[in-house]
């Protein structure tokens, strides 16, 4: 379900806001609100969260939530960021960078589409600080829909009126349409670890969460992608709209990919168990038994059985998870795929939503800086996208 992040300011024109909500909602979009102070002197918080289906937004200082950086969630969450209405201030604070409430905050923070919808006075509008602003906005790929002509709420005539909120909607879901560079591509993840049993109560694991994995199908699902995500155990929430097969063992995910093949793309984040038990005991190992050593044997190489395979994928990228001579290890696993993404895990990257990794083609080593995990997904589908389309 594609999220929406809706900001409502200051204007009389507020009140249409509350009829995009309703029209948003009825196109089963999620759609969480921003309302600002001057956009609260005309419509109230309660009407937003009750059309909505979620709390409303207001406060930059929020102590409920700025404890965990909420104005970067929201920024960071929304596929697409509408202001409507967009005052003349509001335009100018995005223009100039400023940031000193909520709303102008999220417009500095985000890396989402913008759609702005003017409303103002015409006199407003046709003053040369706000069409410098909307020169300076259009360059930087934000989008406008209006303003309209006709009688304004100051009893004046002329461009100003915001535009009604079913064209916003209609104009929305076709920028959504047209943000989707892999819509028509079929891409392979494998997140997670793996678990291989020695008897009904153990198994050679690790500390894998699959965070990687997860952030790197979400990204591909937001770019309209077909997303098959082959997992180990996690925890974490599936992501919507992602077909989402869970195995267990080295040999499940290698069943399980090869099942799904010929794919566009595959990217291997999963940290596969290297060895597995020679002989499964069919009951619990006892505490006094002698059991001096553990016989194993190795597991199949998934990246590597990709890459022979006769349906090998278009985009193979693998990841290489290293504790010493990272960028030479890495390396050496260029032969087996066409990207590999490495990072250091000897100090708490498991499990993490924080990395840093390097990113390498058989000609370049590029040292990305240290981010989020979300981050270092959208980054590395954008590279996709040139790779693929």
């Amino acid at each position: 379900m594609p999220k929406i992040l809706l900001i409502i300011s200051g204007s009389i024109a507020a009140y249409k806001g509350l009829e995009l909500i309703r029209l948003l909602r009825m196109e089963n979009l999620s759609v969480k609100v921003i309302l600002t102070p001057g956009g609260a002197q005309f419509i109230t918080p309660l009407s937003c969260a009750v059309l909505s289906g979620q709390p409303v937004f207001t406060d930059l200082f929020s102590p409920t939530e700025e404890t965990e950086m909420g104005h970067i969630r929201l920024a960071r969450e929304a596929d697409m960021v509408v202001i409507a209405p967009a005052t003349a201030d509001l335009m100018a604070k995005a223009a100039q960078g400023r940031a000193d409430d909520l709303a102008s905050t999220v417009l500095l923070a985000t890396t989402a589409p913008l759609l702005m919808a003017p409303a103002m006075n015409v006199e407003m509008w046709h003053h040369p600080a706000t069409q410098v602003n909307l020169s300076l906005l259009k360059e930087r790929g934000v989008r406008f829909i209006g303003p309209d002509s006709g009688e304004l709420a100051c009893g004046e005539s002329g461009l100003g009126k915001m535009v009604e909120p079913s064209l916003i909607c209609t104009t929305l879901l076709k920028a959504l349409g047209e943000d989707k560079p892999l819509k028509g591509k079929k891409a392979l993840v494998t997140a997670g670890p793996t678990c291989e049993p020695i008897d009904p109560v153990r198994y050679i694991s690790n500390a894998s969460s699959g965070k990687q994995g997860y952030a790197i199908a979400e990204a591909l699902l937001k770019k309209g992608a077909e997303v098959i995500l082959v997992t180990g155990p996690s925890s974490l929430p599936i992501p919507k709209g992602a077909h989402v097969i869970t195995i267990q063992t080295a040999e499940d995910m290698w069943k399980a990919t090869e099942s799904h093949l010929p794919v566009d793309l595959a990217i291997c984040t999963a940290a596969v168990t290297d060895w597995r038990s020679e002989a499964f005991s069919p009951q619990k190992i006892k505490k006094g038994s002698a059991l001096s050593v553990l016989s194993l044997t190795p597991n199949r190489d998934i990246l590597a059985s990709l890459a022979t395979h006769k349906m090998r994928p278009s985009l193979l990228i693998g990841f290489a998870a290293e504790t010493e001579n990272v960028l030479e290890n890495a390396k050496a696993k260029l032969s087996k795929c066409d990207w590999i993404i490495a990072n250091d895990v000897k100090h708490g990257v498991f499990g993490s939503d924080n990395t840093q990794v390097h990113f390498l083609t058989p000609d370049t080593c590029e040292a990305w800086p240290p981010c989020g995990k979300k981050e270092v997904a959208e980054k590395l589908i954008a590279r996709c996208e040139g790779a693929l389309t």
